[in-house]
């Protein structure tokens, strides 16, 4: 009898996965030692296994979607759950010099890493597959600058208003704000190579970047403030003194766009594989979590949900760096290309099964007298 492969095998026939069978979505089993990793380690091992080749899938995302369907994944917990699960309650991962990990761990991989996935414009979030008439954006480059100008249309941005971007990335939301939106601007980011990237873009234009922690900002005024893909490293702990210190840098007429991943459930932390591999001190927000930070400090005008259009957004920047591997440099090895595959596949099935979505909250501070007609 083999008690550990039998009840891998039963787990995965729930989900409709097959052990080497002959399904894009089945699963290939290199190493016999397997079951026994995945029973112990739960979600993390999956993950380390896979980058360990110990298994494989034609469709990697086709089978994390079933498994993330049927909720295999809440079945098996491994220790490194409780350990984050534990660590999260005791300390403030988000603080100090835990703020810039993610930064020095992720976003300063390299920019060649991320030019060659995200397309012409270095935008690392979720684009908006549909121009103004419905229909679907006819590639990922329109698609995200569909994105970057439903964000200027909703804050209502105009020639000379001030504009603060949290979490500015390599700086193409401050650049397309002031090519098309005559904005000022100001980034800050907590990656070196973003902000130098992001400085020399936009160099010329009224913009600038910062390398600092947007606790750093209190006492400055703007007209406008928005954070693209940057509160999922806030953490819960911080969340309203994150609101707070929005909300002091706006005047009463202010808006603030927050665009977001969420979770469908209130959680603390991260999946232990994506902490250890991809955003350190990271965690989802909840619904409930933002409108109680929230709270008091911000009337929310609109709440925007195209959380499906981020798999599609995933599989085109899959597409793009599947087929730049061989001309990048050889720091990004086997070993490496396998966890940049299981992280965008694991994004891909999570939000194909509708477990996160992406969210665009408008806030105002005191609400817009007669309400707002809030742009799609």
């Amino acid at each position: 009898m083999h008690p550990f492969r039998d009840r891998v095998h039963g787990l995965l026939a729930a989900a409709d996965v097959r052990i080497d069978g002959d399904r894009p979505w089945d699963m290939l089993v290199h190493d016999a030692r397997l079951p026994a990793r995945l029973l112990a380690g739960g979600s993390l091992a999956l993950g380390d296994a896979y980058m360990d080749g110990w298994w494989d899938a034609r469709s990697l995302d086709g089978l994390l979607a079933r498994l993330l369907a049927t909720r295999v994944d809440r079945r098996v917990r491994g220790a490194a759950d409780l350990r984050d699960a534990l660590a999260a309650r005791l300390r403030n991962l988000q603080l100090g010099r835990r703020a810039f990990a993610v930064g020095e761990r992720h976003y300063d991989l390299g920019n060649d890493l991320y030019q060659a996935m995200l397309g012409r414009r270095l935008v690392y979030s979720c684009g908006y597959w549909h121009d103004r008439d419905g229909r679907r954006a006819a590639s990922l480059d329109v698609a995200q600058e569909a994105k970057l100008d439903l964000a200027c249309r909703k804050l209502g941005l105009r020639p000379g208003m001030r504009l603060l971007d949290i979490g500015c990335g390599w700086g193409e939301m401050l650049k397309f704000a002031a090519e098309r939106y005559g904005i000022e601007g100001v980034g800050v980011t907590i990656s070196r190579e973003q902000q130098a990237f992001a400085a020399a873009l936009c160099e010329g234009l009224p913009v600038e970047f910062r390398l600092q922690d947007y606790r750093g900002l209190r006492g400055e005024r703007f007209d406008r403030v928005l954070s693209i893909g940057m509160f999922e490293h806030v953490g819960v702990r911080n969340y309203r003194g994150y609101f707070d210190l929005v909300r002091s840098l706006l005047p009463p007429d202010g808006l603030f766009l927050l665009h977001t991943i969420g979770s469908n459930l209130s959680r603390r932390r991260t999946d232990p594989w994506i902490a250890r591999h991809i955003f350190p001190n990271s965690m989802l927000p909840s619904a409930r979590q933002v409108a109680q930070a929230s709270e008091g400090l911000f009337v929310i005008e609109d709440w925007h949900n195209f959380g499906a259009d981020y798999d599609l957004t995933l599989q085109a920047w899959r597409d793009n760096v599947e087929a730049a591997w061989e001309r990048l440099p050889a720091r990004y090895d086997e070993r490496f290309r396998r966890m940049w595959r299981y992280y965008l596949a694991g994004s891909m099935a999570s939000f194909r099964t509708r477990r996160i979505q992406l969210w665009q909250l408008l806030l105002s501070p005191e609400g817009v007298p007669g309400g707002i007609v809030v742009p799609r």
